[in-house]
């Protein structure tokens, strides 16, 4: 079992940078697909990024390609979103998800845990 804790959120100004990390509890944190997604007040939640238990693969949405970077440190039981370039469309509570299969990445509805979110203001 892993239980994600996020943290790193807060207000920024476009154009900033903020770095999310989130830490599991778990022995098998290692075993993992480790994911970001992000909902805005009245919409749907979105995929953000995933990465394999390795980190050798890493995923993510075409909105933010070139300007995140998901990656992971299984020593520390903590996988990391640093985001560039934030733009005000990127506000939203951010939450991070773990499972163990690799498939399906982008659907939230395959992943077994759920951190509790952190709020990503970006004022422009």
């Amino acid at each position: 079992q892993v239980q994600p804790v996020e943290s790193g959120g807060g207000l920024v100004q476009a154009g900033g940078s903020l770095r999310l990390s989130c830490a599991a509890s778990g022995r098998t944190f290692s075993s993992y697909t480790m994911a970001w997604f992000h909902q805005a007040p009245g919409k749907e939640r979105d995929f953000v990024a995933a990465s394999t238990w390795s980190g050798s693969s890493t995923y993510y949405a075409n909105s933010v390609k070139g300007r995140f970077t998901i990656s992971r440190d299984n020593a520390k039981n903590t996988v990391y979103l640093q985001m560039n370039s934030l733009k005000p469309e990127d506000t939203a509570v951010y939450s991070c998800a773990a499972k163990r299969s690799a498939a399906y990445y982008t659907y939230p509805t395959t992943y077994e845990y759920w951190g509790q979110g952190t709020q990503v203001t970006v004022s422009s």
